[in-house]
C-alpha cells in the first residue's frame, strides 16, 4: 500500500489481513450476508461525540458482495490515509460510505476510496459515523434486509405536480461526526499536510445525503470541493457561497428515476457543477464493478479536481 494511514510505516491493517478484508471466497460474492469478526482498526480516531439513543446492541460487521460492513457503530472514527510525501498535493477528501444510515460499507466505498487517493497524492480520510440501531442478531437483521420492498413512485406525468418529498431524518448524530472529523483534520493539517483550502468531502449512497446536509447545514464545515456519489437528486435550496459539485449516478440506480433536481440547482444558483449520468452501474458500485460505463468515474473525479487546480496550492475558485 503506497498510501498509509497516519504514519508512511504503517497501514490500517497489516497486508494480510487488508487482503483478507478486501478479497473473499467465491461463495461470498453474492449478496448473501456472512458474519465476519470485527477487524482491528489500530489507526481509528475515536472523535468522542458520544454514543447513539437507544442503542443497546454491540458493535458488529459482516460481509455482503465479498465487502466488510459495519452496523450498530455508537462510537465514530476517522482513520486517515496518507500519500507517499513525494507525491502529496495538499489536497484532502473527507470519505463518507453509504449503508442507508443503518450500516457502513467500509470496504468498497471507504477504505478503497482513501486508498485510491492517497495513491494519487490525495490525503483522505474515512468517517466512520455514527448508525440507527439494528437487530442485535445476524438472523434478525438478515430476515430486516430481506423483507419485500415497495416500488418507488414513479416520476409524475408532464403537467403534474411532483409528490411531497418524504420526511428528512434526523441527521444531528451524523453531522456532529462530520463536524469533529473536520475540527481533527483542522488541527492536526500541519502534521498531516492538508491544505485546509483544498480539503472537500464526498460521500456514497447515505454518505453522499450526509455530504449534501452538511454542506448545506452546516456552519463549521466549509468543504472546498464535494462529491456526491450516487445520492439523492431531489431539487435543494443553494447557498451563494456553495462549492462545486460533482456528482455521479448510473441511469439503472433506483435513486435516478430520471431525476436531476440537485444538477439542476446547482446549475440555476450559478455555482459550478459537474454531472456525470452513466448509462449502468447499479447503486453502490464504489470504484466500480467490472463491464460497466461507471468504472471510470474515480478518473473523471481526479481530473476534474486536478482541472479546477485543487491539487496544486494556491488554488480555488
Amino acid at each position: 500500500m503506497n498510501g498509509k494511514p497516519i504514519f508512511p510505516a504503517a497501514s490500517v491493517f497489516s497486508l494480510a489481513a487488508f487482503a483478507l478484508l478486501l478479497t473473499a471466497p467465491v461463495a461470498a460474492q453474492d449478496g448473501t450476508i456472512y458474519p465476519l469478526d470485527n477487524p482491528p482498526e489500530p489507526h481509528a480516531i475515536v472523535l468522542g461525540t458520544g454514543g447513539v439513543e437507544g442503542q443497546t446492541a454491540p458493535e458488529t460487521w459482516f460481509r455482503q458482495w465479498g465487502d466488510p460492513m459495519a452496523r450498530n457503530i455508537s462510537t465514530a472514527t476517522l482513520t486517515p490515509f496518507l500519500p507517499d510525501p513525494a507525491k502529496a498535493t495538499g489536497a484532502a477528501v473527507l470519505v463518507a460510505p453509504g449503508g442507508g444510515f443503518m450500516w457502513l460499507s467500509l470496504g468498497n466505498e471507504g477504505w478503497e476510496v482513501a486508498q485510491a487517493l492517497a495513491d494519487r497524492g490525495i490525503a483522505a480520510f474515512v468517517l466512520k459515523y455514527r448508525l440507527r440501531p439494528t437487530a442485535a442478531s445476524l438472523d434478525d437483521f438478515r430476515a430486516f434486509m430481506s423483507r419485500p420492498m415497495g416500488a418507488p413512485p414513479p416520476p409524475p406525468a408532464a403537467g403534474e405536480n411532483a409528490p411531497p418529498p418524504p420526511p428528512r431524518w434526523n441527521l444531528s448524530d451524523q453531522q456532529e461526526d462530520a463536524e469533529a472529523a473536520w475540527a481533527l483534520i483542522a488541527s492536526r493539517a500541519g502534521e498531516w499536510g492538508v491544505d485546509m483550502d483544498r480539503l472537500g468531502m464526498i460521500g456514497f449512497s447515505a454518505g453522499a445525503g450526509l455530504t449534501m446536509h452538511v454542506t448545506l447545514n452546516s456552519t463549521a464545515m466549509k468543504p472546498a470541493f464535494i462529491g456526491p456519489i450516487y445520492g439523492g437528486m431531489g431539487p435543494v435550496e443553494v447557498p451563494a457561497d456553495a462549492p462545486p459539485m460533482f456528482n455521479v449516478i448510473a441511469s439503472d440506480d433506483f435513486l435516478f428515476r430520471g431525476q436531476f433536481g440537485v444538477v439542476e440547482s446547482w446549475f440555476k444558483a450559478g455555482r459550478p457543477v459537474e454531472f456525470h449520468l452513466y448509462q449502468n452501474g447499479g447503486h453502490g458500485f464504489g470504484l466500480g464493478n467490472p463491464d460497466r460505463t461507471s468504472n471510470r468515474w474515480f478518473d473523471a473525479f481526479v481530473h476534474w479536481l486536478d482541472v479546477n487546480k485543487f491539487l496544486v496550492a494556491g488554488s480555488g475558485e
